[in-house]
């Protein structure tokens, strides 16, 4: 009789240090899942924005070289800049992705045009987030320029 008494125990036993293991995997992963998340937010959103900065520094020169270089009879440096911004923002119409040109003089005639993206981070495409779980998530900016002579057409610097 002791002997059914002895493996009843044991079943108990095991079963009792079974449930206990569960719960702590349970606290285990209500600890870590929040670092977990945090990590991810940051990932994707630093592989996004590297994404988005690949293809504005292309769209970027294109549009500068596009209606910069050779500017149509009495057009000035300021309705460049407008076509250019117009330009990059047509690419780039994206409501975390923001765009801006400014153009100014540079040696020699020449004129420094710099496109600058600024990035607001998401959550996982849901929307802008300036914070997750406490963490701060900053907004990012990648400029690039791009130095032209608008009287020599297709003229690079």
């Amino acid at each position: 009789m002791s002997t059914k008494r002895d493996a009843r125990c044991r079943v108990l036993g095991l079963r009792g240090a079974s449930a206990r293991a569960g719960g702590q995997m349970t606290v285990e992963l209500a600890v870590v899942f929040p670092v977990l998340l945090v990590v991810a937010v940051v990932a994707v959103n630093a592989l996004l924005f590297f994404s988005e900065c690949a293809g504005f520094d292309r769209v970027a020169h294109d549009a500068v070289r596009v209606h910069a270089t050779s500017p149509a009879y009495g057009q000035g440096l300021e309705q460049s800049c407008a076509l250019v911004a117009a330009t990059i923002e047509q690419a780039f119409d994206r409501p975390f992705v923001d765009a801006r040109v400014a153009a100014e003089g540079a040696k020699g005639g020449c004129v420094r045009f710099t496109a600058t993206l600024e990035f607001s981070p998401t959550l996982f495409g849901m929307g802008m987030r300036s914070s997750v779980l406490g963490v701060a998530l900053p907004h990012l900016e990648h400029s690039v320029s791009m130095t032209v002579d608008p009287y020599k057409p297709g003229v690079l610097l």
